[in-house]
């Protein structure tokens, strides 16, 4: 019998979990083995997935601006950081950045990415943390000599949490960061066409993605989905403004999973992500939930994506 690692063990009771239920769901952050990183990378690079190419382009224009506002010294942190692409822009732009800490949940990939940020930057500190930021998550101490902490949080990743899951974020940003800042992407609300066209790519990548997920359970759990038995499904919800990413099983059938039988209806769907799109004053309005303050906001001419400053005052002493 195989043994499960911890994290392998929560993967098993959460899709446990997930088949058991209707309707069925699993959280999104299981895409992200080492093949679902890399295909998320591969994601990224596809003419119809705007989302990344645009914030860099935001990135390119205004790191400057961004980096001001960090001031010297800074000791960044970065939620979510994959494959460390966006973080160099403002590492370029930054003055004398003391630390980078980059959170991620996929060990092996970001371990990977880190070794090549090394080479491009050999005088910064970097402490990679391996960790889940949708859980509490704690941070390295301050370092002596540092300016603020700020944490940057590209990609609107910030999107795949509800909106509640969202404000408890920016409490533990609230709570961790205080006195600091945090520099979040967020994907704004634009026409359904390309949005579509963004989770249905023509080469089918997105596609392989999603499906992934089953193969990793096949693969780490001993599952036996029959990945030819479901389709890859996502859409643009208008009216709760987020694309909706399921696996729908096309015929009636069952799926064991340490000795359990789970039925799958003909047509019956594994709900797997939300991607919630904003308005920059909608965005502002949670955070300022949770006590952050709005400060600047950039997007591109088209306005398809934003970064937007949120400011972190520090707790007051009771």
């Amino acid at each position: 019998m195989t043994i499960l690692s911890p994290e392998q063990l929560q993967f098993m009771q959460d899709m446990q979990t997930a088949l058991a239920q209707h309707p069925k769901c699993i959280s999104p952050k299981y895409f992200y083995d080492q093949l679902g990183s890399a295909l998320f990378d591969s994601i990224c690079a596809l003419p119809e997935y705007y989302p990344t190419r645009t914030e860099l382009s935001i990135l390119q224009t205004h790191a400057a601006d961004m980096a001001n506002c960090m001031g010297e010294h800074v000791d960044i942190i970065e939620f979510g950081a994959g494959s460390l692409q966006k973080i160099r822009l403002l590492l370029n732009a930054s003055n004398h950045p003391r630390r980078y800490v980059p959170m991620d949940i996929s060990g092996a990939h970001l371990h990977t990415a880190i070794a090549s940020l090394h080479q491009d930057f050999p005088n910064l500190e970097i402490f990679p943390l391996v960790a889940d930021y949708t859980k509490p998550w704690l941070l390295p101490a301050p370092m002596p000599g540092a300016g603020r902490r700020v944490a940057f949080f590209p990609g609107s990743t910030i999107g795949n949490l509800s909106p509640s899951q969202t404000v408890g974020f920016f409490h533990n940003c609230a709570q961790h960061l205080g006195g600091g800042a945090l520099l979040i992407g967020i994907d704004l609300i634009k026409s359904p066409q390309l949005l579509h066209a963004a989770y249905n790519d023509s080469q089918g990548v997105t596609a392989a993605f999603n499906l992934n997920l089953l193969a990793r359970a096949n693969r780490e759990l001993g599952c036996d989905f029959d990945l030819s038995k479901f389709a890859h499904s996502a859409f643009y919800n208008a009216p709760m403004q987020r694309i909706e990413m399921h696996l729908l099983s096309l015929e009636s059938q069952s799926v064991r999973l340490n000795g359990v039988a789970y039925a799958f209806a003909q047509g019956e769907t594994l709900h797997t992500e939300f991607s919630h799109k904003f308005t920059i004053e909608g965005l502002q309005q949670l955070a300022m939930l949770a006590g952050l303050k709005a400060g600047p906001a950039w997007t591109d001419p088209q306005r398809h994506f934003g970064l937007l400053w949120l400011d972190i005052p520090l707790k007051k002493e009771h």
